[in-house]
């Protein structure tokens, strides 16, 4: 990954960050995008001592000239982009019963628009540089869960994109792939307005949800999206790929 350009996005915190951290880590020029000034500031601390570099971009995903400017900064500062990596996200709860449109259409413009819209963008970098794109799912994008409606139904959306845009980019010999975790110890469901006492709980219930008998770390993902972005992944495209301590495996009883 040495002299590789990384554009890394939600990278203020959780598995978003893990990647950033584990790209320069290992050689490469990560433009890290977040909304926390504080948290991406750290984040640059934290990877002062790395072979490579990372460099902070403040946007939110949803403003997309924004977009349009993170992409041409990007681009006249490296000359190229190597790798894409969508991590931004949210989750909230709701059914089918009491999602308002407005938050059917927040969850969707996060999680689904801007991973389409980042994508759409970066394509003729990508092509020039023989790139590729790891967008973050969840283990939700494949399987059905109570009482997160349009968060599930947003993630299979990004898995149907990601297989999509892997046929379509192909020829331009650009690669798509996901990732989908199960439970991971990040701020996610936190900032989705559970507490911390009912977070706490929620953790400890992954010994019972997960076959593994844990919740994950962010940086046990990084290192799947991180293989993915790699030449070792070279022959891998169009894949949804499931890190979840085994918990797409399971059923409810």
């Amino acid at each position: 990954m040495k002299d590789k350009v990384a554009l890394v996005t939600g990278a203020s915190s959780g598995i978003g960050r893990a990647s950033a951290l584990l790209f320069a880590r290992n050689g490469a020029r990560v433009v890290a995008v977040g909304r926390n000034e504080g948290d991406l500031g750290a984040l640059r601390e934290d990877a002062r001592d790395h072979s490579g570099t990372v460099e902070t971009h403040l946007a939110d995903v949803l403003e997309y000239s924004q977009i349009d400017q993170l992409v041409s900064e990007t681009v006249d500062q490296f000359g190229q982009i190597d790798v894409l990596v969508n991590s931004a996200g949210i989750i909230m709860n709701g059914t089918i019963e009491d999602t308002s449109l407005d938050e059917w259409d927040q969850m969707m413009n996060i999680n689904l628009k801007s991973v389409f819209y980042l994508m759409q963008k970066c394509i003729p970098h990508l092509e020039a540089s023989k790139g590729n794109i790891v967008n973050v799912s969840s283990v939700t994008g494949t399987r059905a869960f109570p009482g997160v409606l349009a968060y599930c139904v947003s993630k299979a959306g990004v898995d149907q994109l990601t297989r999509c845009a892997a046929l379509e980019l192909a020829k331009k010999g650009i690669r798509v792939n996901a990732v989908n975790p199960g439970v991971v110890e990040t701020n996610l469901h936190k900032r989705g307005g559970m507490g911390l006492e009912d977070y706490e709980r929620f953790l400890a219930n992954a010994a019972n949800t997960h076959p593994l008998g844990r919740a994950g770390h962010p940086s046990e993902v990084a290192e799947l999206i991180y293989f993915l972005a790699s030449e070792k992944a070279g022959w891998i495209t169009g894949v949804t790929y499931s890190i979840d301590g085994g918990r797409a495996q399971t059923c409810a009883r």
